[in-house]
């Protein structure tokens, strides 16, 4: 069996990333419902990325920095958006909420990664999909230390290992930057970006794509595996 990594190319705040893996995991369920799950096995490999690196760690509105950093604080165009993406996310089964803090997100990676290396995929994704839930549906704090805390606990990690790692804040902090660092010199300046690795070729997908884009890109790399 051919074994492809999917390289997820994400930030925890990125309200798109996490449409784009919820439908990713829509593809993934379809593929292996098929006789072709035998061919290939599909495992996803989380790469950070920072959108807005420059954010504090204690933040600011969610609501009104996205009203005047991204819609020139018109009360109009952040209704549209919120609009737009409420009925995108609902499709996927998210309900975004545009409550909370907008902060930096990179305690949260350094969390990802380092557990993502020490206990496997599973837990990372399980992570992931913590993250974005605590931040996107339940407008809590994207990386302060309860959250980091609470999306450990959901991942199964055990509490005294959690705060091990979250109250050393060395742990992971290089790895998560080094990751960083690789994916802007290699041109990255938004996400999400999805790799599928493939037997001959890798194929690449940028931004949230529709499920069937995600699912042909499997297929793709199934078929050239054989």
């Amino acid at each position: 069996m051919y074994e492809s990594t999917v390289i997820f190319i994400f930030d925890t705040i990125c309200p798109w990333t996490y449409l784009a893996k919820k439908r990713l995991d829509e593809a993934l369920r379809r593929v292996r419902e098929t006789d072709a799950a035998g061919k290939v096995n599909f495992t996803i490999k989380f790469s950070p990325y920072q959108l807005y690196p420059e954010a504090s760690q204690e933040g600011e509105d969610k609501y009104e920095w996205y009203k005047k950093s991204k819609y020139g604080d018109s009360e109009e165009k952040m209704k549209m958006y919120m609009t737009l993406m409420s009925a995108y996310g609902a499709s996927a089964g998210i309900d975004y909420k545009y409550t909370g803090i907008v902060a930096n997100s990179l305690p949260a990676h350094r969390i990802i990664q380092y557990f993502q290396e020490s206990l496997g995929p599973v837990t990372a994704d399980k992570l992931v999909m913590s993250f974005y839930s605590l931040y996107f549906e339940q407008s809590q704090h994207p990386s302060s230390s309860s959250t980091l805390l609470t999306a450990c606990l959901a991942a199964g990690i055990p509490q005294e290992k959690a705060e091990k790692v979250i109250n050393d804040e060395s742990e992971g902090l290089m790895e998560a930057k080094l990751a960083i660092r690789e994916n802007v010199g290699n041109g990255i300046d938004s996400v999400p970006v999805v790799v599928v690795e493939g037997k001959r070729k890798d194929v690449t997908i940028t931004g949230a794509n529709e499920v069937e884009d995600y699912e042909k890109a499997l297929r793709q790399v199934i078929k050239e595996s054989s």
